[in-house]
């Protein structure tokens, strides 16, 4: 039961009396017409607020709120929770189809879930953040009675720094309190755009024009995280950019955290009201070059994506969950985020740097005991991470489930976990443009290798053929998934053919197929593929008979130019601590366990590391990069003509692209034997100068 915070109105004596007897009962005539009564003066005060000053708007949101705590502990109203459901498998997914949809999400929006969620669970933490990885150093916690107070707070600020337009907010923040008080109050009031804040920043100009937003809220001056630095070139280039607000301070900007202190917290100061069909967010995608892809979440599209995780992983309000993602990634936000909280759940946020912060996973396994973590969040290069750090004494009893997506999950690598730590892995399918979740092997169910689990409920998930046609029962083809978690499109319609269909189809551009029983299963993405002589080889096949070897930490499979074939398989490889096997002896190893021939890599590369993406996915983009610049380079060894020549593979708007720079002496020569030289080859290039 929520109880207000000291920020918050305490009730009265005659209120704290009746909210001391149970609802049940309380017998009072006309109780419906009562909470009409006090929901229809409730949004006279809203109206009025916009004519108020902000001290009488303050008065009268803590009579609002009053009002409403009494009507809900009497039982003149109901908190409005959405049911939990127990999912074992497709029949339990499949009988909450059956049933009315308002019986499955109740909810009009993120924000009207969030605050019944804290008029039930109040006192209950909703964040836990860890801002230093000193086991000496407790938490800072925000119950969620706090939690809501902040978030309304912040939507308030954004409404009034709006001044009547829309509110639209392009976020720049790591996974601290402040990113979830932005989106979700943001989300309240207006539009979000969680930003990467590692782009350069003339793509993050170029996605906060696109976005139209009139707000940035973006970590202040840190010493050990710098996203400050590009805030002047972003005001410079964002014109319709009127505020600037820093978490933390900085000169020439906003004080965030001073500007929420001086917000009420106690309820909204406007009369917007979101609907699920309404606008919530931007979220961009498609890598870090290129034109802005803006991928569109409605709150109807961000509820049904997390509350479904929540009932697919079992996640209620006795969970604490280990996220330490980003929120510009939805699996930061809904995944690990929004699921937990609309669960009643507590979010451990472990540091501004997450789980990138490498004191902090040298100690994980302390934390996760002192946290009494029961969930952990991780893709499959976490779990690679934890497989290699020992827990030593830490008593690891509550974690009941680690969760894994982003990437295709190596069997061997989940096995490796679960041996060794005594945790199940539950595997998940998701994409930016769904709000993060198409499918997820329930936590009630055995874990299948290589399944991703079953799709969400009132959501349906085909594999299909080139001419369009639905697979049979696991025979491969191209995903496609339809549901109330698939947005409404990208912001530039232009960009969505061949990924949203008329008919309500996301194309997700993943090869593979669902069995019989409903699970899907994930075997690479369609431009992962390796096409050898007009033969689909799909690398995840030599990524797991790569990490079958006890030497092998990390794998990635990626295709390499070749004149005669177009392209050849080869590998990167990054061998655990200590280990000394070589690349032949890798070769042979998995020569056996790779059934097509022309599948066997061509060569296999040793790396102290792979290039990841801000959550920690393989960055395959930089590896095909390398591969290309090995040929290429290569190849102009053997030509006299090309000696001396300079060579840079460029990762570009427009895909890969090699540049080549001659010497001006000899330049005539150098371009015929280059454009010899690049003639087998589909890749785009240019001779400098």
């Amino acid at each position: 039961e929520m109880l207000p915070s000291d920020a918050e109105p305490a009730l009265d004596a005659d209120d704290a009396k009746l909210s001391a007897q149970p609802g049940a009962a309380i017998v009072m005539p006309n109780a419906a017409n009562e909470a009409k009564r006090i929901g229809a003066r409730t949004m006279v005060q809203l109206q009025q607020n916009g004519h108020e000053s902000h001290g009488a708007q303050d008065n009268r949101c803590r009579s609002g709120l009053r009002e409403q705590l009494v009507a809900a502990r009497i039982g003149l109203v109901d908190d409005g929770l959405m049911t939990p459901c127990r999912i074992t498998g497709a029949a339990d997914v499949a009988a909450i189809t059956a049933k009315p949809y308002d019986d499955f999400i109740a909810a009009h929006s993120v924000i009207d879930a969030l605050e019944r969620v804290a008029l039930r669970h109040g006192e209950r933490n909703a964040l836990a953040y860890i801002a230093a990885p000193d086991l000496a150093l407790p938490a800072q916690v925000w119950t969620y009675a706090r939690f809501i107070a902040d978030v309304r707070r912040a939507a308030n600020l954004f409404a009034r720094l709006s001044d009547g337009a829309d509110a639209r907010v392009a976020m720049l923040l790591p996974p601290i309190p402040q990113a979830h008080f932005t989106l979700w109050g943001g989300e309240a009031v207006g539009v979000v755009c969680p930003i990467n804040f590692l782009l350069n920043s003339g793509h993050i100009a170029e996605l906060i024009d696109a976005a139209e937003a009139n707000i940035l809220v973006a970590l202040g001056p840190n010493p050990e995280l710098d996203i400050w630095s590009r805030v002047p070139a972003l005001r410079a280039a964002c014109p319709r950019l009127k505020h600037v607000l820093a978490v933390g301070g900085a000169p020439d900007a906003l004080d965030f955290d001073a500007q929420l202190r001086a917000m009420p917290g106690d309820c909204f100061t406007f009369a917007r009201r979101p609907q699920r069909d309404h606008l919530a967010a931007l979220f961009h995608t498609g890598g870090t070059t290129g034109a802005p892809k803006l991928a569109q979440h409605t709150h109807g599209n961000q509820l049904h994506a997390s509350w479904s995780a929540a009932q697919m992983d079992a996640m209620d309000e006795r969970d604490v969950i280990l996220n330490g993602f980003p929120l510009f990634h939805v699996a930061g936000s809904f995944v690990y985020g929004l699921s937990a909280l609309l669960s009643g759940a507590a979010v451990v946020l472990p540091t501004q740097l997450g789980l990138r912060n490498a004191a902090f996973m040298q100690q994980v396994w302390r934390f996760v005991e002192r946290e009494r973590v029961s969930v952990l969040a991780t893709v499959p290069t976490v779990i690679a991470a934890l497989n290699g750090i020992d827990a030593g004494d830490a008593d690891l009893a509550r974690v009941r489930l680690l969760l894994t997506g982003g990437s295709p999950l190596p069997t061997e690598l989940a096995v490796a976990f679960e041996q060794r730590h005594r945790i199940p892995v539950r595997n998940i399918l998701g994409m930016t443009e769904c709000a993060g979740v198409i499918s997820i092997e329930p936590f009630h169910a055995a874990r299948n290798p290589g399944s991703c689990g079953l799709p969400l409920p009132f959501t349906t998930v085909q594999a299909t053929r080139t001419d369009g046609t639905v697979c049979a029962p696991d025979e491969p083809g191209v995903l496609r998934v339809r549901g109330p978690n698939v947005g409404p499109g990208y912001t530039d319609a232009r960009r969505n053919a061949g990924t949203f269909s008329d008919d309500g189809w996301l194309i997700t551009g993943d090869i593979g197929h669902v069995d019989a029983e409903g699970r899907v299963f994930v075997t690479g993405r369609a431009k992962d593929v390796i096409i050898r002589s007009s033969h689909n080889i799909d690398p995840g096949l030599i990524e797991e008979a790569l990490l079958r070897h006890p030497d092998v930490q990390l794998a990635a499979a990626v295709g390499e130019p070749d004149e005669y074939a177009g392209e050849v398989p080869m590998a990167f490889v990054v061998l655990k601590p200590g280990a000394t096997i070589t690349a032949s002896a890798l070769l042979a190893f998995i020569e056996p366990h790779i059934a097509e021939r022309p599948a066997l890599p061509k060569r296999i590369e040793l790396l102290p590391a792979l290039p990841l993406t801000a959550i920690g996915k393989v960055y395959k983009p930089a590896l095909r990069a390398r591969a290309i610049e090995h040929v290429l380079r290569e190849r102009l060894s053997r030509d006299a003509a090309t000696q001396g020549v300079q060579l840079a593979v460029l990762d570009e708007a427009k895909g890969l692209s090699a540049a080549f720079t001659v010497n001006t002496s000899t330049a005539a020569e150098a371009r015929t034997a280059i454009a010899r030289l690049m003639a087998p080859f589909a890749i785009a290039y240019r001779v400098e100068p």
